[in-house]
Order: structure tokens, then C-alpha cells, then sequence
């Protein structure tokens, strides 16, 4: 049994100082990944450090009309929020088909974009994976991948981003605040995920001891009209094959606005950039919706068991889009 010690920070400061001081040092909040993982001999911190009391639970509404979630906010806190619900349903969605109602009382929202990935040789502590140990190998590129990506991989890795939430984030650009030994920080979401390239260990920009405070989401009139779809093996608590978070505002039977990331599918949430500019001006046709999608994933590189997933992401954006333009192509959206 290795020892680890444990301590309970009163004040940001002093949980940034208190890890920034000890390299073998993590935050704990919720708990729900770092826990397992610790049992499973895959993570060996020999410090940790309770943040669960720091004032970072907040929910509220920026002077811009915009959120500012705190990063110690539930992820049941937030789904229930009438502000999430009213203007940002997509949240709320990702939120709830996320995790199991107890998970989902528990784990915070800057823990649940900084959990690890859910791929099984990762988790293996026998198994080569170049995100455990660097240069190892990645046993899942020859191995049992059906789950894993076919956009953003490398030869290095192939594993999927688990969050829900954060695919919804990555569709409203939303931002995360940092605070750290350099001081603060503020990152746009899709710097914040690094694809594997050749370093596939290194998941995030940030240096050790700094410290998700806030998740800072932009107005967004869009967002109003807004879904997430996530099709997965079985209907209960299960980790995402495909999914599709998505916003679209339709004017006189074209489309004004549209927002699109996909999830269950690449290294990181994934930014449908290219459905976007396809999209922006276009009609309210399915035809179009399907055309986007090809574009999509035109780059999609499928292992020998998950080919499947680029054609089950064409159908989840087109079913996405349909669902939320239906009976309106005629009248703003």
C-alpha cells in the first residue's frame, strides 16, 4: 500500500501554494475519476489536496448576459440551474446524459473537464499507453479500439475525450479561468484540449498547482435553441459512441446561425467547424445537413473496428439538425 497524505485548503492561495510546492501533489474535488484511478494503481499522487471548500460554486450571470459557472459547481447544481435550462439547454442535457444521478451530485465541472480518458489500456496499468507512460506505445491501436477516435488521433494515441459537457462547451465558446503559481489565466475551450500528437500525455496547457476557478460561457441567442444528442450501447449510464451538441437559429428558411461539436468520436471535444461554414447562409434541407457532415468527417481515420462511427456521426449531425429545425424553415428561429 503506498501512503498518501491528505490536507484541506481554506483559501485558493493556499491550495495553489500547497500543490505548486510538491510535484507528486493534486487537487481532490469530486472525487469520481481520480478515485478509481488511484485504486487502480494508474495515478500516484502522494499528496493530496481537498478543495471542496473553496467559494468556486457558483452560478451567475455575467454583466453581458453571458454564465460564469464555478469550478467546484456540481454537475447536478448546474443542470438544474433555470438560467442553464432557459438559455443554454444543450448544458443541461450534456449534464444530465453525462453521468448517473449520483456521479452527478458529486463530481464538480472543472473536474469533469479535466477527467481522464475512459480507454481501457490506460486504465490497464500492465499495458503500454503513451498517456501513462510516455513512450511506452498505445496498446489500443492494434488492439480492441471499437470505442475510440477516428478524428484528432495520432500514431501515438487514439483515445477518445470522455466529458459530455464539455462538447456542448466547445459548440459556445466558452472560456476557463485558471488561477495558478503564474497568476490568472484565461483559456479559449478549444485551446484548452491538445490533440495527442507526440505527446499525448499532456492533455491541457496548464502548469502544475494551477487551478480551474470559473467556466465563462459567452450570450448567445443561438443557444436558446439548442439540443444535445448522444447515442451510446445501452440507454443507461454509458460513455458516448457519437454525440452531437448543436444550436441553429433559421430566418425566412435559412440558416443564420448554427454552432456544432461532436463528442464519442475524437481526441478532444470536437469543433464541427466545417458543418458550420457549410451551413451559414444555407436552406433548411436535409440534403444539406448530410452534405455538412460528409465534409465533416471527410478526415475521419477509422481503425479496423470503429469504422463504423464515421457514418454513425453523418446520421447523429443530420438527425441533430433536423430535430432542432423542424417546422421552423419558414419563421426566425
Amino acid at each position: 500500500m503506498r501512503p498518501i497524505s491528505y490536507s484541506r485548503a481554506t483559501d485558493t492561495a493556499t491550495a495553489i501554494a500547497a500543490v505548486t510546492a510538491d510535484p507528486t501533489s493534486d487537487f481532490l474535488a469530486g472525487g469520481t475519476t481520480e478515485i478509481d484511478l488511484l485504486r487502480q494503481n494508474v495515478l500516484h499522487p502522494r499528496r493530496l489536496v481537498d478543495i471542496n471548500g473553496l467559494p468556486l460554486t457558483g452560478i451567475e450571470v455575467t454583466p453581458e448576459g453571458g454564465l460564469r459557472i464555478g469550478s467546484l459547481a456540481r454537475m447536478s447544481q448546474v443542470a438544474a440551474a433555470p438560467t442553464v435550462r432557459e438559455r443554454y439547454p444543450v448544458i443541461a442535457q450534456a449534464l444530465e446524459l453525462g453521468a448517473s444521478a449520483q456521479l452527478r451530485h458529486m463530481a464538480s465541472m472543472g473536474g469533469n473537464l479535466l477527467q481522464r480518458v475512459r480507454c481501457s489500456y490506460y486504465r490497464d496499468a500492465e499495458s503500454a499507453c503513451n498517456k501513462r507512460e510516455p513512450g511506452s506505445g498505445c496498446s489500443a491501436i492494434e488492439g480492441f479500439n471499437r470505442g475510440h477516435a477516428i478524428l484528432g488521433t495520432s500514431e501515438h494515441c487514439i483515445a477518445t475525450h470522455p466529458s459530455d459537457v464539455a462538447v456542448a462547451l466547445m459548440a459556445l465558446d466558452a472560456r476557463v479561468l485558471t488561477q495558478g503559481p503564474s497568476g490568472e489565466r484565461g483559456y479559449e475551450f478549444d485551446d484548452f484540449f491538445l490533440l495527442p500528437g507526440d505527446s499525448p500525455h499532456r492533455e491541457h496547457p496548464m502548469e502544475h498547482g494551477e487551478l480551474i476557478t470559473a467556466i465563462e460561457v459567452p450570450p448567445a441567442p443561438v443557444a436558446r435553441h439548442s439540443l444535445y444528442l448522444k447515442v451510446r450501447d445501452r440507454e443507461s449510464y454509458e460513455f458516448a459512441l457519437v454525440s452531437v451538441a448543436a444550436a441553429v437559429s433559421v430566418v425566412d428558411g435559412t440558416i443564420a446561425d448554427v454552432r456544432v461539436a461532436l463528442g464519442g468520436v475524437a481526441t478532444k471535444p470536437w469543433r464541427a467547424r466545417r458543418v458550420e461554414d457549410f451551413l451559414i447562409g444555407a436552406g433548411v434541407t436535409r440534403e444539406n445537413f448530410a452534405q455538412a457532415a460528409r465534409v465533416e468527417l471527410i478526415e475521419a481515420r477509422p481503425t479496423a473496428m470503429n469504422g463504423f462511427k464515421a457514418e454513425l456521426a453523418r446520421r447523429a449531425i443530420v438527425r441533430a439538425l433536423e430535430t432542432l429545425t423542424a417546422d421552423r424553415s419558414g419563421s426566425p428561429a
